[in-house]
């Protein structure tokens, strides 16, 4: 019998020749695990425990953080909902205090328009009055006045023919001189103020006192709308 005896490898820096292992001048030995297999379930199963329990806490570390957030949030909503109450509740006290204003602002606009009713037809008169006297003729004296027109309940009266204009008032006065005056140039002194038209002058009557003359005249001059004051009108 001869024994074949086989040279063996040579060994490299990396280690033996063909072997990956990195040990210098080992062989490969094969490796042989004695243990029972229920050694090795129970160990893999001691694994699976371990990774189910740390699953188990990140899941209720999670859920606390989402419950904390949570009641964060509901605490801040009640904070809120407790502000908006207090807040109706204020309101509804400081309406309770001003619940007359709507009442009252309604009676100053009730009054606001009687009012702007009541002197829709105001003509401040005197100076009217004034102007008559001023364009009157010298030597001439005014012994009467009486005006008519227009109220907040009568409307004016309409024109009596197509060339009369529209007016809302007429003056009617007499008056005297001891001499004759210019009617003509007296009316258009009266149509020259404004807010009078169609003035008319008349010689009514001529008597005699204590040897002189007098004369009287009647006189008449429609106001026109221009003379409404208007203090109580709201623009716009």
């Amino acid at each position: 019998m001869s024994t074949l005896l086989k040279r063996p490898a040579a060994v490299t820096r990396g280690g033996a020749r063909g072997d990956k292992s990195g040990t210098v001048g080992l062989p490969k030995v094969a490796q042989v695990n004695l243990l029972p297999q229920q050694y090795a379930d129970r160990y893999a199963l001691g694994g699976l425990k371990r990774r189910l329990a740390f699953a188990l806490v990140v899941v209720l570390a999670l859920a606390g953080a989402v419950y904390a957030s949570t009641l964060t949030q509901l605490s801040a909503a009640q904070g809120r909902a407790e502000k908006a109450e207090q807040e109706t509740t204020r309101l509804l006290q400081a309406q309770q205090q001003y619940s007359e204003v709507p009442v009252v602002l309604g009676q100053l606009a009730r009054a606001r328009d009687a009012r702007e009713l009541g002197m829709s037809t105001e003509i401040l008169w005197a100076p009217y009055l004034g102007a008559i006297g001023t364009v009157m003729p010298a030597g001439v004296t005014i012994t009467q006045v009486v005006m008519d027109g227009a109220t907040p309940q009568l409307a004016p009266a309409p024109p009596t023919h197509p060339l009369q204009e529209v007016s809302v008032a007429t003056l009617r006065f007499e008056a005297r001189s001891t001499v004759m005056v210019d009617t003509a140039a007296w009316i258009d002194a009266l149509n020259g103020v404004p807010g009078f038209q169609e003035a008319w002058v008349a010689v009514a009557d001529v008597d005699e006192r204590a040897g002189e003359t007098i004369y009287k005249y009647t006189s008449s001059v429609r106001v026109s709308p221009l003379a409404y004051a208007s203090r109580f009108v709201e623009e716009g």
